[in-house]
């Protein structure tokens, strides 16, 4: 797989940002439902080198470009959340997990908007800023289903555990410490073996990009790009 220094250009921005505002967003809630931890620790920031985690955004990714794997998925630094100084922990912590799928939706729609202002933009830089534009849209959307799964330590677990009855939301709650080697497996290992063997196993990631694809042409729609 080639690589060009352009691909890298139309890509680093949309990626900062989503990941800065995504983990910002949590630890923003977190302080105003009672739990400074994170802002203590200065993660409620646009700094993105408060967020980045050496190894899930930036070797991870790599090593899974270089790989041809099936899917590409990365993670920043988690943002801790102490539950007891949230004003009600249960709920508090659905709204602390939803608040960055959120702001990567809202992100994608502000993207959305902004292919109306490709017309006034330098013809010598204009595919570029598309190019920008559009990869914020699809990272964005893509970013929102991916943290959306029912698996925590993602975004979807945390909200599951937050809503269910506490009968189910305990074992899915002690599922965490194993949640990445989960993710990996579904995602990574389950379709690197089916295609050793022969059989269509891609089947999560399948169902995610599908998704994925619905919430784009929904962004688009609601921005007048449709």
């Amino acid at each position: 797989m080639n690589i060009s220094f352009y691909d890298i250009s139309v890509w680093v921005v949309p990626v900062l940002i989503a990941i800065t505002f995504h983990e910002a967003a949590h630890a923003f809630v977190a302080y105003r439902f009672g739990d400074n931890t994170a802002w203590q620790l200065g993660r409620v920031s646009f700094n993105p080198f408060r967020h980045i985690d050496p190894f899930g955004t930036v070797i991870l990714p790599a090593m899974l470009v270089f790989a041809h794997s099936p899917f590409l998925f990365g993670y920043a630094k988690p943002v801790p959340v102490n539950y007891r100084k949230l004003h009600h922990p249960r709920l508090d912590m659905v709204w602390v997990a939803l608040a960055g799928p959120a702001t990567n939706i809202l992100l994608a729609l502000i993207a959305a908007l902004a292919l109306h202002a490709l017309p006034w933009a330098p013809a010598s830089s204009a595919r570029w800023i598309f190019d920008n534009i559009w990869n914020a849209i699809r990272l964005n959307a893509a970013l929102a289903v991916f943290n959306m799964m029912p698996i925590p330590p993602l975004d979807g677990g945390r909200v599951a555990v937050g809503l269910l009855p506490r009968a189910l939301a305990l074992p899915l709650a002690r599922l965490e410490p194993f949640g990445m080697l989960i993710l990996i497996g579904i995602l990574i290992l389950l379709p690197l073996a089916g295609s050793q063997l022969g059989l269509n196993l891609d089947v999560i990631s399948a169902i995610l990009r599908t998704l994925t694809g619905y919430v784009i042409q929904a962004v688009l729609f609601l921005t007048g790009n449709a």
